[in-house]
């Protein structure tokens, strides 16, 4: 089978983020409420020989690079397994793990070891007591800690992401620089994003990084710069380092014509576009027993379902699910 995963405008989609659980550790101000309690029932979550499969097709179909995310993708128990079975899928390039890291100390060198060749990890305070009131509840040590085991493991590039906040954490960002500079990891700062209830809360803290990223410029001196795995990211280096610092700037300056990814849930839901409440079932369909071409045909017609751009200026209200259920 050829790759022919191309949306109706065009653009060849080539990347899957696959949440493998709604479920986190943490509760993040701008992702999920506290006390939280509505997810998804593990009877619905696909196996992990239905998640293999799934992105097996994805794979005959162009797919190259795969991210696991959740919620907090370590919450789901033997995640190393599922590593290593999608691992072996043939025409899949690269497998990377977005991840809090509270519970990454343990599990470094088993998924390191599975398959996982890169981390982002959400990093949005270098202050214990700040960092405890923006996750609700998180311990940074334990969080630092899993950083360097997952770099002590092999993974690499490690890069920061750092969501924005006007009044709460814009006086940590040299101090942010300072670290990922010391350690080499790539730093990126994210605009808050109207997904749920929470995210247009969160829009009261909204920072245009339009404006941060010229003052980071001037003040570090930062010159423009390529990464491998930039994604939606605008790359500056840090002169005298190796070290990156992105902006992704959904609000201010959409990246939506560049788009090359699709998320799916942990319960078979095929989200096009992260700003958009569309989605397409695949696990009714997958459990009907139908045969691995008429699954292509299913995920083709789901890929036909993602927009032009969207719309979180003009319709803040569009999305109502929250952060976790598709993982960023």
């Amino acid at each position: 089978m050829n790759p022919i995963l191309r949306d109706n405008f065009g653009r060849t989609i080539d990347y899957l983020r696959l949440s493998v659980t709604d479920r986190c550790v943490l509760r993040c101000q701008y992702c999920m409420p506290k006390g939280f309690k509505d997810f998804a029932e593990p009877g619905g979550w696909l196996s992990f020989e239905e998640l293999t499969r799934l992105v097996a097709v994805f794979a005959r179909l162009g797919l190259r690079h795969l991210r696991l995310t959740g919620g907090e993708p370590l919450v789901r128990r033997d995640l190393p397994v599922l590593v290593r079975m999608l691992a072996e899928i043939p025409g899949l390039e690269d497998i990377s793990l977005s991840s809090n890291c509270m519970r990454m100390e343990k599990l470094a060198g088993p998924l390191a070891e599975a398959g996982v060749k890169r981390l982002n990890v959400s990093l949005d305070s270098l202050r214990p007591e700040r960092f405890r009131e923006i996750t609700g509840g998180g311990r940074l040590d334990k969080v630092l800690r899993g950083i360097e085991a997952a770099r002590e493991a092999g993974m690499w590039p490690i890069k920061i992401n750092t969501v924005a906040m006007k009044g709460f954490n814009d006086d940590e960002f040299d101090d942010l620089i300072a670290y990922c500079v010391e350690h080499g990891y790539a730093l990126r700062f994210i605009e808050t994003m109207p997904v749920g209830d929470t995210g247009r809360q969160a829009l009261g803290s909204y920072l245009n990084l339009q404006r941060v990223r010229q003052e980071l410029v001037e003040r570090h001196g930062l010159v423009p710069a390529s990464m491998v795995g930039a994604g939606p990211a605008r790359y500056y280096r840090v002169p005298g380092s190796e070290t990156r610092i992105g902006f992704i700037t959904p609000i201010s300056q959409h990246f939506c014509a560049t788009c090359n990814r699709v998320r799916l849930s942990c319960e078979g839901d095929l989200f096009a576009c992260l700003g958009d409440e569309h989605r397409y079932g695949l696990r009714e369909p997958l459990r009907a027993g139908c045969g691995d071409e008429e699954l292509a045909e299913h995920v083709l017609a789901a890929i036909n379902l993602k927009p032009e751009r969207h719309e979180f200026n003009e319709r803040q209200e569009k999305v109502v699910r929250f952060m976790s259920m598709t993982g960023g």
